[in-house]
């Protein structure tokens, strides 16, 4: 009982749903989720300044981080330490790793925007978040997440490529499959009748190994 309440104080948003406003303080003063009305945002968490894997994630994630500008999608990080600490670690990866961070950190002392993004596990015995990323559309509305344990770096070229794929669907009304890349061919909704089925066999535009799976390419 114990446990599932613990669960419950920790809701975990849905693909789908609207993401949860936020106000919060960070290393660029303060900002609302709704500032970034209009833009899609990866929203990410670590689990505390000074470590050595967030450390190599936020070089990282500065890497990408032009990419995902001329996408029109922003960066946002959160972990529970303060804004003191985090200017702090920030000098300290500008000084040992040549690398100035450009995207705010929120500074989550009081756990509100951690919470409400389910970013404790409710197992956890400690407070740092989890390494959690939240795509949020220019609509914000959360289009994915993706966990990771504290002993694991996040891969950013799959959160580069997530972007993307996300954004292809958006604009072109398809799918894509695994492995995806910018280039390649998308796969076409499946058929909702029989006669769609039998027409898109026939269709010159699309390369089909059968009437339920069909590709073609996009400008």
């Amino acid at each position: 009982m114990e446990q599932q309440e613990n669960v419950q104080a920790n809701p975990l948003p849905r693909i789908g749903e609207k993401a949860p406003g936020f106000m919060a303080k960070t290393t660029q003063g303060d900002i609302s989720l709704r500032d970034y009305q209009g833009k899609w945002v990866v929203l990410f968490s670590h689990p505390a300044d000074f470590t050595p894997v967030c450390t190599s994630e936020f070089v990282a994630f500065q890497e990408v981080y032009d990419q995902l500008q001329k996408m029109e999608t922003e960066l946002i990080g959160l972990s529970i330490d303060s804004v003191s600490s985090h200017i702090a670690w920030l000098r300290n990866i500008e000084k040992n790793f040549d690398t100035t961070i450009d995207f705010p950190i929120i500074a989550d002392l009081d756990q509100k925007v951690a919470t409400a993004y389910g970013m404790v596990m409710p197992e956890s015995t400690g407070t740092e978040t989890s390494r959690a990323v939240f795509v949020i559309d220019d609509k914000q509305v959360i289009r994915s997440l993706i966990y990771y344990p504290l002993t694991t770096g996040r891969n950013m070229s799959e959160i580069v490529r997530l972007v993307k794929a996300l954004k292809t669907t958006d604009e072109h009304g398809v799918s894509t499959p695994a492995n995806w890349q910018p280039g390649d061919q998308v796969v076409v909704k499946p058929p909702q009748t029989k006669e769609e089925a039998n027409e898109r066999m026939n269709n010159k535009d699309y390369e089909c190994v059968d009437w339920y799976y069909c590709q073609k390419e996009i400008d």
